[in-house]
């Protein structure tokens, strides 16, 4: 009979242990959610370092509204695309007064170009943390309470007793336990994790440096879209002018033609020019306001043109800068190019990462907790894991992975060639528009001089009767082509030392030194 109870008695432990082994091995006091990790995969970086989403200010040569089609003018324009062009709601008090440095600090703050690119940094920075927690411990607790029912002949134990009318139920439990448990993980050796980790810590670097790079560009779109409202307001000014000029010319006419001093055909011809002039300036204020609107939109104003400019920039000499001296400061000083640098690195880091996956890694994982039916019952158990692991054959995974690396590296590193090519040109044609445009200055003010006097004196003469008001009206025209020519010329001398302080880099420091302004 002892024999048959100490039986029994081993039965039922089989069941228990059953039951313990179908819950996961809890009962035994193994963790049963804790896993070593395995190693990492290398990060596969974009194929280009370049994003699509950041737009671009250049200085172009386009044609402007009311300016001569003589050969000797350029007329260069400030061109805005993408994120540039727009901006948020800005929030900073507003008098109805905007000056330039006011249009740059609001569009600092404001402009949808530095917001975005700033927005990217923040979102890298995510990314950098991300990368790094493979390399830092990872801590996690659980508290689970179990009440479970089994059927130890579904799930394939059979039992046959010789002992006549004895036998093992089919079906244990109900029964419960819990269990309360912490487990870290921690990967040891891991040498794609850690490149990643580098990697994504250039990415970052570089996404910053894009930052700072965006703050030039807004300088370089909101000081553009100033200085072509400044320009705009130049020639609606001169305009209204010559539209004075010719209104007085048509009334002398027509008192003389009343009197029978000239003929009708000069009346006519002076009426043909009044109306020129008017509807020359009639165009050039609706450029006036379209241009104010574009300024109001980089800068976070209401998208109108009911605000004043507050300052001029007039004319005034470059700074004493030679070319060596500026390429040289380009390429110590750009960000762009500064950020490219850290793209190049970023790469090589991730076909490091990548060639690391032939590596075996190092990882320990550890819990410890308490397990019983009840928590007065419990008693404390843990598990402690180290792990070597090394690849053997991932099906060409490794391979693949390294290929798309090389791939990003070698793109990376042909952008950062065309880059600097291209701060190079950035400095070299601000030189050449700078001198073309300090020459067309010098010109069309002698010009202008020249016209003028020369309308005084075929006024005189028509006046005297000694001729007719062809030459007047031709007159007239030439004095309006040449001031028309002394605008475009000084703000494309403007547009071209402030291109030239964006091509060097650090354009907020050195706007004071390139630009001169006064004043209204």
């Amino acid at each position: 009979m002892k024999i048959l109870n100490r039986h029994a008695m081993f039965i039922g432990r089989c069941a228990c242990f059953c039951a313990a082994t179908t819950c996961g091995w809890a009962q035994l006091g193994l963790p049963s959610g804790s896993e070593t990790p395995g190693p990492a995969r290398a990060t596969q970086l974009p194929l280009s370092g370049r994003t699509g989403q950041s737009g671009s200010v250049t200085a172009v040569e386009s044609p402007i509204p009311g300016a001569t089609t003589s050969v000797n003018t350029i007329n260069p324009s400030v061109e805005v695309q993408g994120p540039f062009s727009g901006s948020s709601s800005g929030r900073l008090s507003f008098s109805g007064k905007l000056s330039l440095h006011d249009a740059v600090e609001r569009a600092l703050r404001y402009n949808l170009g530095a917001i975005g690119l700033a927005e990217a940094a923040q979102q890298a920075n995510g990314e950098t943390r991300v990368a790094r927690s493979a390399l830092l411990p990872n801590l996690n607790g659980s508290l689970s309470e179990t009440l479970e029912q089994l059927d130890l002949q579904a799930v394939g134990f059979r039992f046959k007793l010789p002992v006549p009318g004895f036998s093992i139920p089919a079906v244990v439990g109900p029964f419960n336990y819990f269990d309360l448990r912490a487990s870290l993980s921690q990967s040891v050796v891991d040498r794609t994790a850690w490149n990643n980790y580098r990697s994504a810590s250039e990415s970052l670097r570089a996404s910053r440096l894009s930052v700072k790079d965006a703050r030039d560009v807004v300088i370089l779109a909101a000081g553009g879209a100033y200085l072509q409202v400044i320009s705009a307001a130049a020639r609606v000014a001169s305009a209204r002018t010559q539209l004075e000029t010719a209104n007085a010319l048509f009334e002398q006419t027509s008192r003389q033609r009343a009197v029978g001093l000239v003929a009708q055909i000069d009346v006519n011809r002076s009426r043909v020019q009044f109306l020129t002039q008017r509807q020359r300036v009639t165009s050039l204020e609706n450029d006036l306001a379209k241009q104010k609107i574009n300024l109001a939109r980089i800068t976070g104003l209401p998208p109108n043109d009911r605000f004043e400019i507050a300052d001029d920039v007039p004319f005034a000499p470059a700074p004493d800068l030679n070319l060596e001296e500026a390429l040289r400061e380009a390429f110590a000083q750009r960000w762009d190019l500064k950020a490219a640098e850290a793209q190049v690195r970023a790469a090589e880091r991730t076909r490091a990462a990548a060639r690391a996956e032939r590596l075996p890694s190092v990882s320990l994982s550890a819990d410890y907790g308490a397990i019983g039916p009840t928590p007065d019952r419990a008693r404390a158990t843990f598990t402690v894991v180290g792990s070597l692991k090394a690849p053997i054959w991932q099906g060409g995974r490794i391979e693949g992975d390294v290929e798309q690396a090389n791939a990003a590296l070698k793109q990376r590193q042909a952008e950062l060639e065309d880059l600097r090519a291209k701060v190079e040109a950035d400095v070299r044609n601000a030189y050449l528009d700078l001198a073309a445009a300090g020459s067309q200055v010098e010109v069309a003010r002698e010009n202008l001089g020249v016209t003028q006097e020369n309308l005084k004196l075929t006024r005189q003469r028509f006046e005297a009767g000694v001729s007719d008001n062809v030459d007047v009206v031709q007159s007239q025209e030439a004095v309006a082509g040449a001031e028309l020519d002394y605008i475009n010329g000084v703000f494309a001398h403007n547009v071209a030392k402030l291109s030239l302080a964006r091509a060097i880099g650090q354009a907020s420091d050195k706007l004071p030194q390139f630009l001169a302004v006064k004043s209204r």
